[in-house]
């Protein structure tokens, strides 16, 4: 265990978080998905960077580029805790076409690339590349462990998934000990695992390297004409077929209460995002937030408890299966399995059922919602049902092929002016 920890504080993070994951639709109008509100009062990059600080990496870098200032303004209040003197930080790396370089980051490993004088100067001997726009809690340290014990050039974190649902990832082929064999794009025919020909190990977007190894890798990527500057694209299928990769199971390092499953979760749709999110007010959630011993760490804004108010026939504020935030006042409003993010107010009458809404939502009385996410500020008009028909909402609002309707406040105000 001794040298485990030798081996984080030797380590860096660095977080890939600037790419604007369009599949969010409007919710990423204004935010960069990593910085998309999650689990009622965290950011999704709180996951990737909690991660990194419980495992005990006291060093990481955020590169940003699609609309980062709501992604920035969030790290600056929520991770502003570390200090210089104890050589820890964060550091914010925005796309800055620095020394000269005409180009925003052009990939994955460019973004690397462009800061290798700034890794430099962080003395670091490996460097943890993640993605900052999943849902899990890993262990990284267990992973940085394997990759020095295995003597690899790259290990990747790789999900085991059924074989059919592969074909939307990079996936792994594996000998007996783990090394990988071949890496395959999002193929029609994934490989299995050597165990189990009906499973898959699909990436996660989680590589470990030496830095000394990648610091030379992007340095020849960096002058080769033909790379699209992709660690998925490029590096790996380099190292797969002139070097050695190994693969780095996400069950031997998730962090989970006993019996759970592995939980890692894309939440890149509407209907994942939304599904999350519900997921949370089950009875036992396979995603545990009320685990002190691996915090999410985040932004804790000063707001004064949640109130509920009135409790008379049909005007009764309540909250039945559901988690509801600091600030909140649900004054005669009924709201089951739902999901309220900080300072949301709800008046008289209103129902709210399976609704994930985002911090100073306000709903108006007689609203009824059903299956929806409400975007952060929205506020809803006095009568107004959506999740009932799903016709008449797809009129106004945003209704996914699963039948979730993503309401913001540019489409509210179309439907107030035509009514």
């Amino acid at each position: 265990m001794a040298q485990a920890r030798r081996l984080t504080n030797r380590s860096m993070a660095f977080v890939l978080a600037g790419g604007r994951g369009s599949r969010l639709r409007e919710m990423t109008d204004r935010r960069v998905k990593p910085a998309v509100h999650f689990g009622g009062k965290a950011r999704i990059i709180d996951f990737a960077l909690s991660n990194a600080m419980n495992s005990g990496i006291r060093k990481m870098a955020v590169a940003t580029q699609y609309k980062a200032h709501s992604l920035i303004r969030h790290c600056q209040r929520g991770w502003s805790f570390f200090r210089a003197e104890r050589n820890e930080f964060l550091d914010i790396l925005p796309a800055s076409q620095r020394g000269g370089n005409e180009n925003w980051y052009l990939g994955t490993a460019d973004a690397v690339t462009q800061n290798i004088d700034i890794i430099d100067s962080y003395d670091v001997d490996h460097v943890v590349i993640l993605a900052g726009d999943h849902i899990y809690k890993m262990d990284y340290e267990i992973m940085l462990q394997q990759h020095v014990d295995s003597g690899a050039d790259v290990t990747i974190g790789c999900l085991t998934v059924p074989r059919e649902e592969a074909t939307a990832f990079g996936v792994m082929a594996t000998d007996a000990k783990g090394q990988i064999t071949e890496f395959l794009e999002k193929p029609d025919n994934p490989p299995g695992t050597p165990e189990d020909s009906s499973k898959s190990l699909a990436s996660m977007g989680i590589y470990v390297f030496s830095w000394k190894f990648l610091r030379a890798l992007l340095e020849a990527d960096r002058d080769d004409p033909k790379s699209t500057h992709d660690f998925g694209n490029d590096l790996i299928p380099g190292i797969v077929k002139g070097g050695k990769a190994m693969a780095h199971r996400f069950d031997d390092s998730c962090v989970r209460h006993k019996d759970a499953p592995a939980y890692w979760r894309d939440v890149g749709t509407v209907d994942a995002f939304w599904q999350a999110n519900i997921d949370l007010t089950d009875f036992t959630p396979e995603l545990d937030l009320w685990d002190n011993n691996w915090p999410i760490w985040t932004y804790s804004e000063s707001v004064p408890p949640a109130k509920f108010i009135h409790d008379e026939e049909s005007r009764r504020g309540m909250a039945i299966s559901s988690m509801v935030s600091g600030g909140c006042v649900i004054s005669g409003t009924e709201v089951r399995n739902s999901l309220l993010f900080t300072n949301v107010h709800t008046n008289s009458y209103a129902v709210l059922d399976r609704a994930v809404a985002l911090p100073d939502v306000v709903v108006n009385r007689s609203a009824r919602l059903r299956n929806v996410v409400i975007d952060r500020g929205v506020i809803i008009p006095e009568g107004l049902i959506v999740g009932e028909d799903p016709t008449e909402d797809a009129k106004h609002f945003r209704v996914s092929g699963k039948g979730v309707t993503l309401i913001t406040q540019a489409m509210v105000d179309k439907w107030s002016a035509a009514q």
